[in-house]
């Protein structure tokens, strides 16, 4: 449980007026459900007009992601949506991305340097005592994706270097929806989605609940079940307040080892670990508020709890034995890392229109306060008692976080709107452990992080956005100590400058951004001291730019497609200077060729990762035997295809499918100990039906 010294989260409550969570894309009122009219709301990113005109108050780098869009290419997980967007690399280790791994702009895939939130709350387990992304935003629940980059991040933290990602769930409206879809592996799967509101339509509730399983690509089966509930009340024209509870379980049958070199290449295809198991759970309450308070004042708070268990059962090889194989053999002796985090945090957010040096301005001020708590075990167990055994490791990790900030929209012309704003990220992170006497070890720090960005109306149909601010993110305790031995980890700081242009021309709509990225220090995993798995990498530069386009070809057809350029995101300090940062290609690159008629739509999508580096030496040979650590090595660029089509049979039922993988490339997605394969050939058939 978390520490009884709650003093600022009590407080905070008690003057609070309730609470909030974040929620959907600012639509036109006319397109909203009436349950998405009654759940509170704070926007992640501010819409001017209409989504489809691409103009934004934010001054930075914008994509937003529709329900239709998502069910176009009907994802497995979170991630097949996330690799679709410019700027994003994706580490894949297996289908349904059960933990999440991407990287934005240059920033490895495989380090955690980017806000994931779901409705506005951190998905991250410990966003200072750990940022292992041990849970993962299941897409069955997701009515749409927000990715915010530049200095228009800053109102969220920490951990914004990258961007940020947003999961808005869905809001269950009148009636039932029943999912089902199966395919390769033995996928199975079905969600509901049902609700109802009153006859004043100022009260709904709901829920979304999914059953799925599957044997896996690779026999890298899971069995989850996930299941979330809403329900909001409009007390009055100017209040309302909303709940929402999750419950999320998975048992998954995956583990850090991949296949050895001769293996893969060989074409072989199984579970190199295949007693391995990785059993996560998930429960959370997130409490809503929100009210007007005149003169276009609002005020919106967000109370927001969670418990996540992840219990990780690997055995030990035998080193030896393996080489002699070629592939990895086991002992009968295995180890539980096994692993609670707890979370409390209440955030509060007052927007206000004002005059400000004798210009109309739109102002945010906000104030999080937060704890989190983890409990680390190490259970040494065998094969015949293999979930039970000593603890031979306790820690108790925990933080204390306040954070602050205010921005101010000033419209300078009709034209030309600037927004500064500036944000305070004070932490203490403290660690305990229980196996070694109670010895422990403090850590405070406080970090200001200024911004400045613009926007400039060129056309009406025209806007040219940039911005510059100041990045950061902790070094948190699971990445800062060993033990209680301390790394020497800096916080990771960067200074970030970003130029775009955004707009619609005719029957196209386009965006093109120029980013750069310049870090006083960066953390890398892998070390050239064996005593410490992590390491200052020192000073890097990450420069590039994305390229988005989208035209109506007319009759129905569609092309979209998008790039990204990042020829320079390398190390300029340390022992790896010069070298390029690990899981950043130079090239990503998207193509969707689609065709929407009254009842039938297909889409022809293919995506295109360039060549990179899976550690900080830039080795290029992949291990050939059974070498102990992370894994180097350089991994060929690839190309997939995904065809995709739904047919609505009558209203309310629509009947969809996809072949994954067209062309069963095959391909490395990642390394780590062994190769993790990417996903061959897959093919997928559903419904749904809605009465």
């Amino acid at each position: 449980m978390l520490s009884t010294k709650r003093q600022p989260v009590a407080l905070a409550v008690a003057l609070s007026l309730g609470a909030v969570s974040l929620a959907a894309v600012a639509e036109e009122a006319a397109t909203e459900s009436s349950a998405s009219k009654v759940m509170p709301s704070i926007e992640v990113i501010r819409v001017k007009g209409q989504q489809q005109v691409h103009r934004f108050e934010e001054t930075g780098s914008v994509i937003l992601i529709d329900r239709t869009q998502i069910e176009q290419v009907q994802p497995l997980s979170t991630e097949d949506v996330l690799r679709r967007v410019p700027g994003i690399n994706i580490k894949g280790e297996e289908e349904t991305s059960i933990v999440a791994n991407f990287g934005i702009r240059g920033l490895s895939a495989g380090e955690s340097k980017s806000l994931l939130l779901e409705d506005g709350v951190p998905v991250a387990p410990g966003l200072f005592i750990g940022n292992d992304r041990y849970f993962n935003t299941r897409i069955q629940r997701v009515e749409s994706v927000e990715v915010l980059k530049g200095s228009a991040s800053l109102r969220y933290g920490p951990s914004t270097i990258g961007g940020v990602v947003n999961y808005i769930t869905k809001t269950p409206d009148d009636g039932v929806q029943l999912s089902a879809r199966a395919g390769s592996f033995n996928m199975r799967e079905m969600t509901i989605e049902a609700g109802a509101k009153n006859q004043a339509e100022d009260a709904f509730a709901g829920v979304v609940a999914t059953k799925a399983s599957s044997d896996g690509f690779m026999d890298k089966g899971y069995d989850m079940s996930d299941v979330m509930v809403k329900a909001g009340l409009a007390i009055s024209d100017k209040q309302k307040v909303g709940v929402k509870f999750s419950y999320h379980e998975n048992e998954a049958n995956i583990s850090y080892r991949g296949l050895l070199l001769a293996d893969y290449l060989n074409g072989e295809r199984y579970n190199p670990a295949a007693d391995d198991w990785y059993l996560t759970d998930r429960t959370a309450l997130d409490l809503n508020h929100e009210v007007i308070l005149g003169n276009n004042a609002k005020l919106n708070t967000l109370l927001y709890w969670s418990d996540i268990t992840r219990d990780y059962w690997r055995y030990d090889v035998n080193t030896a034995a393996s080489n002699a194989a070629g592939r990895w053999v086991y002992t009968d002796t295995l180890t539980g890392n096994n692993r609670g985090f707890e979370r409390l945090g209440i955030e509060s957010r007052l927007s206000f229109d004002q005059q400000l040096f004798g210009y109309a301005a739109a102002s945010e001020v906000g104030l999080r306060l937060m704890e989190e708590e983890s409990n680390d075990t190490r259970i040494r167990a065998t094969r015949a008692a293999d979930r039970s055994g000593n603890n031979d490791r306790h820690i108790v990790d925990s933080a204390t976080s306040v954070a602050g900030y205010a921005q101010s929209r000033i419209q300078l012309t009709d034209e030309l709107a600037v927004t500064p704003g500036l944000r305070i990220e004070s932490y203490e992170q403290k660690r305990v452990i229980l196996t070694d006497n109670n010895n422990s070890a403090k850590t405070t720090n406080t970090e200001l992080l200024p911004g400045v960005g613009l926007t400039y109306e060129l056309t009406a149909q025209a806007q040219l956005y940039g911005g510059v601010y100041r990045a950061f993110s902790p070094a948190s305790n699971g990445v800062a100590l060993d033990g209680l031995t301390d790394q020497q980890l800096d916080g990771e700081r960067s200074v970030n400058y970003e130029l775009g242009l955004r707009g619609t021309a005719g029957a196209a709509n386009y965006e093109v951004s120029a980013f750069y990225m310049n870090f006083a220090n960066q953390v890398v995993t892998g070390n050239s001291d064996p005593n410490l798995s992590q390491s200052n990498a020192g000073k890097t530069e990450h420069t590039g730019m994305e390229f988005l386009l989208g035209y109506e070809l007319g009759g129905g057809f569609r092309v979209d497609t998008n790039a990204t350029w990042v020829p320079t995101s390398e190390f300029k300090s340390g022992v790896n200077a010069g070298n390029r940062i690990p899981y950043a290609p130079k090239i990503l690159a998207n193509l969707a060729l689609s065709y929407t008629g009254e009842a039938l739509s297909v889409a022809l999508t293919a995506h295109h990762r360039g060549e990179q580096y899976a550690d900080p030496t830039n080795i290029v040979d992949i291990p050939a035997n059974a070498a102990g650590g992370i894994w180097g090595g350089l991994l060929p660029a690839y190309t997939v295809y995904d065809l995709m089509a739904q047919y609505s049979v009558f209203d309310g039922f629509t009947v969809y499918g996809s072949v994954k993988n067209l062309a069963d490339k095959q391909y490395i997605s990642g390394l780590r100990q062994g190769i993790y394969v990417g996903p061959e050939r897959s093919f997928e058939a559903g419904f749904r039906y809605r009465f």
